[in-house]
Order: C-alpha cells, then sequence, then structure tokens
C-alpha cells in the first residue's frame, strides 16, 4: 500500500478501504476458540465499566447518553433504558476505557481492541441481532485494527491510535450486519477520515479525553455506517489518495505499508493475538509492576536506594518513561490519566505496596506520599536496543514488552532482574483464562453489581452464541442503587 497520484490508474480492487470490506463481507465461520476468547473480552470489558461506573467522566458521558432514548434502541452500561445506538456506544466506550485496564495488542502501533465492543453490541442491541451475529461482527472488529496495527505506525507521526479504531468498528459493524462491500468500503473511508487527531490527548496534562476517544471513534463508526447505508459515500482513496493518510498523516509519498489480512475464506484469528490486563495502567507497565513485586522481597529497606533504572524499549522509554520530557509525569498532583503513563511512578509504587489496585493506587495522598516521591525521583528509563528489537518481534516467543531493572544501593551494591511479559500474557506465569476473567469481573463488580445480577450477567454471557434476535439487551449489566447514588452529579450540558 502506497500514495497514488489523482492522474494514476488505481483501481477500486486495489484500495485496502476494498480490501478491508471485502475481509469484513467474507462470510467465513468463527472458529470456536475465537468465539470463547470474544465472550472472555465481553466480560473483561464489563469488568472495567462497573469499575468505572461511579467516575466523573463516566457519568458524564452516561448522561449524555441517556439524553437521547430511542426505541429500540442499545443499552447503557449500568441503568435502565433504551438509548440511540450511537450515544449508547459513546457512554458504553467511555466506561470501557476510563480505567486503561481491558486488553491490548502492540505491535508496530498499539491499540485497545475491546474497544471495537461497545459501538458493535449497541447496534446489535438496536439492530434486534443474535448473539451468533454479534460474534461475527466483533471477530471483524479485531481483526481489522490488529492486522492495521501490526503494519502502520501511527505514534511515530503523532497521530493518535484511535484512527485505526473507527475503520475496524465500522468493518465490524458491517459484518454484523450483513452489508455488502460497497456499503462497508464507505462507511470504512468515513470513518477513518474522521478519527484521525494527534496524541496529544496522551501527551503532557493527559486529561479524560484518554478515555473520551476511542469512545468518539465508536460513535463515529456508527454514524459512517448510517451515512452508509444511506447512499453517502467517503473520501477516496482515503489511505492511498495524492492528499490522503499515508501522503499527509502517515509516512509520505514515498512510504510503502504491507498490512496482512486473511485471504478470502480464511478465519479472523487476529484476537487470539491480543492480551488482557491484570493491573490497571498503561499495558507496558504490566510487567513492570510484575517485576516491582518480585524485587520487593529482596530489599530491605527503600531508603537505601541511590537509583533505579529501567532499561527497555523505545516506546516504552518515550511514551511512559523519562524520554518523554514529561514533567507531569514527576508531578505528585498530576491527573490519575498522566500517573498511569508514567513508569517511574508505578515501579515506585508497585515496589513499595507489593500489590495494584485501580483506585488505591492512583489516590492523591498515595501519589504525595513523601516516601514515595522521594523513591519515584531515584527512577529513570533508558532505551534498550534489545528490549526494542524484541517489542517489534514478529516471533510470538520473542515478543517482549517488559524491562530489567538496575537498582543501584548507596553502598555500592546492585540488584538486577528483567521481565519479558506480564503475568498475565499468553506467555506468562500465569495466563489469563476464563477463570480468570470471571474473578476479575468479580472483583471489581463487588460493591457495585450485586451478586445476583453478576450470576444473572455471567450466565447469559457465556452462552452468547445461543442468543436469539433480540435477547442482546441481556448482556447489560445493571448496578445497585447504592452505586447510582456514589456517582457524581455532572453540570448539565447542552441536551
Amino acid at each position: 500500500m502506497r500514495t497514488r497520484r489523482s492522474a494514476e490508474d488505481f483501481p477500486l480492487e486495489q484500495h485496502l478501504a476494498w480490501k478491508v470490506a471485502n475481509v469484513a463481507a467474507d462470510p467465513v465461520a468463527v472458529e470456536p476458540e475465537v468465539a470463547e476468547m470474544i465472550i472472555n473480552r465481553i466480560i473483561d470489558n464489563a469488568a472495567v465499566s462497573a469499575a468505572s461506573f461511579s467516575r466523573r467522566p463516566v457519568s458524564s458521558a452516561r448522561a449524555q447518553a441517556v439524553a437521547h432514548p430511542y426505541q429500540p434502541g442499545a443499552k447503557v452500561f449500568g441503568v435502565t433504558g433504551s438509548y440511540s445506538p450511537e450515544w449508547a456506544a459513546w457512554a458504553n466506550g467511555v466506561a470501557v476505557r476510563e480505567l486503561d485496564f481491558h486488553d491490548t495488542f502492540l505491535a508496530a502501533e498499539y491499540s485497545h481492541p475491546g474497544d471495537n465492543i461497545p459501538p458493535i453490541v449497541a447496534v446489535a442491541q438496536h439492530a434486534g441481532r443474535s448473539g451468533a451475529e454479534l460474534i461475527r461482527g466483533i471477530a471483524t472488529g479485531y481483526e481489522i485494527q490488529i492486522d492495521l496495527v501490526k503494519a502502520i505506525c501511527l505514534h511515530e507521526h503523532k497521530i493518535d491510535h484511535v484512527a485505526h479504531l473507527g475503520p475496524s468498528a465500522a468493518a465490524g459493524i458491517g459484518t454484523l450486519l450483513g452489508l455488502s462491500p460497497e456499503v462497508i468500503y464507505q462507511a470504512v473511508g468515513q470513518a477513518l477520515h474522521t478519527t484521525t487527531a494527534t496524541r496529544q490527548s496522551r501527551k503532557g496534562q493527559i486529561s479524560s479525553w484518554k478515555a473520551y476517544a476511542p469512545a468518539l471513534a465508536g460513535k463515529v463508526a456508527v454514524e459512517a455506517v448510517d451515512r452508509a447505508l444511506r447512499g453517502e459515500g467517503a473520501p477516496a482513496p482515503i489511505w492511498e489518495g495524492e492528499d490522503g493518510v499515508i501522503a499527509w498523516l502517515l509516512g509520505g509519498p514515498e512510504a510503502v505499508y504491507q498490512v496482512p489480512l486473511p485471504a478470502p475464506g480464511e478465519p479472523k484469528r487476529a484476537i487470539l493475538d491480543s492480551y488482557t490486563k491484570a493491573h490497571s495502567a498503561e499495558y507496558q507497565s504490566q510487567a513492570v509492576i510484575d517485576l516491582a513485586f518480585k524485587l520487593r522481597s529482596k530489599i530491605d529497606n527503600f531508603d537505601d536506594i541511590e537509583s533505579i533504572v529501567l532499561h527497555t524499549s523505545h516506546h516504552t522509554h518515550y511514551v511512559i518513561g523519562t524520554g518523554s520530557n514529561d514533567p507531569q509525569k514527576f508531578d505528585p498532583t498530576a491527573s490519575r490519566e498522566t500517573l498511569d503513563h508514567s513508569v517511574m511512578y508505578i515501579f515506585a509504587v508497585a515496589l513499595q505496596d507489593g500489590s495494584w489496585h485501580h483506585e488505591r493506587s492512583y489516590a492523591p495522598e498515595r501519589a504525595a506520599r513523601p516516601d514515595t516521591v522521594a523513591l519515584w525521583k531515584k527512577i529513570s528509563t533508558a532505551e534498550d536496543p534489545e528490549w526494542t528489537r524484541r517489542y517489534h518481534a514478529t516471533d510470538p516467543n520473542e515478543l517482549a514488552f517488559g524491562a530489567r531493572a538496575e537498582i543501584r544501593f548507596k553502598n555500592g551494591s546492585t540488584l538486577v532482574d528483567e521481565l519479558a511479559v506480564a503475568d498475565a500474557h499468553t506467555l506468562g506465569a500465569k495466563p489469563f483464562a476464563r477463570a480468570d476473567y470471571i474473578e476479575k469481573f468479580r472483583i471489581l463488580a463487588e460493591g457495585v453489581v450485586d451478586e445476583g445480577e453478576q450470576n444473572r450477567f455471567l450466565s447469559v454471557v457465556q452462552r452468547l452464541g445461543e442468543l436469539q434476535a433480540g435477547e442482546l439487551d441481556h448482556l447489560n449489566v445493571i448496578v445497585t442503587d447504592e452505586a447510582v447514588r456514589r456517582a457524581p452529579e455532572v453540570p448539565k450540558g447542552v441536551f
């Protein structure tokens, strides 16, 4: 895939958006292990949505959604009623993303492919589709996003990674609804065109927009499919055009990209390449947290530490490490969104506490603790070419997202250890399985969703493939009245 001049002969069949549309329209069966993993990720999304229900950004997005009642409509996590599907996708997308605690895939770009689930579920509920159709749609969403992430680096050009999410969600909705390649092609082009933005949302003073950006991409994908169904078109060729995405937002007119899409009739298995989080923090810090747990028993007194250097990949160093040159990553008053993108803060707290909690580990009083601040400021990162090579490895056994920690003590002694992948990774010490997803849901839903409702949801979701048309509303989880009362009141907006 490369830029094409306007005068160049470039048939539709060669457009990446057309090839994506044909993958989405391919009626290939979903393999059983893929269907099972989709169920795992729906459980995972419900878990983190429960934990984030009472947070302000989630409450604001939910207030916007419930201002748009609609029939038949879609469900908004935690509450009753039916709402316009694009707004349900918006609210549920924010709930899923707020705590940065769901699944991930890292390659040339990075992504949270579980962000595809809210818009595809919302359209499935509104359109009265079956569980089997939903599974097919989600399999496509994961496939397209992960294939794009494997091939096209956005962050080197300071483009936010949700630029891969708009097209993948549109493609997934196209599969769900059984749309033609012609319609999906236009929806994919529109979704890409309207979801490109700079990476400032994940730089400097990180705000709640970090969670809102993927939710907007999902909402836009729903709207793009709606317009395409009404016969409206998209800029084309969207990636390859002379003034298109490659030429002006990515590598430029001379850049060439190789996107690994499935062949006709080839199953969509990309979800199996992704992995979820055991800790509520940016993915490159998952192995670092587990490494800190491993090291803490070998340290008698944290005051004896002179310095800590985390040798790691280019991405970890420059995005969440000291290579970012972000002073906010050492600021005890920084937002939660900033702290979970500071591997120095994360390593310090994990080393001191030997545990990680999605709320307590980020609490203002925890971040401001003097002994933590002192240790935090002794930590730095350094890019190591070997860790960078392994970050981009195509061999799954070589792929690594960890670090080597070198701890130097005031007496001149050192403590060195490393961890390549998080314990919860598919190649880690304790890979996540169905029981782990359920346990994560139980833990995060405690005090938010009563036990009976937890049991009902888990029973329904685990027979997803058997759910008939119109039964997908049962995937929504209703929270307790107390959880609703704990949610902050948000000021009225336009709606």
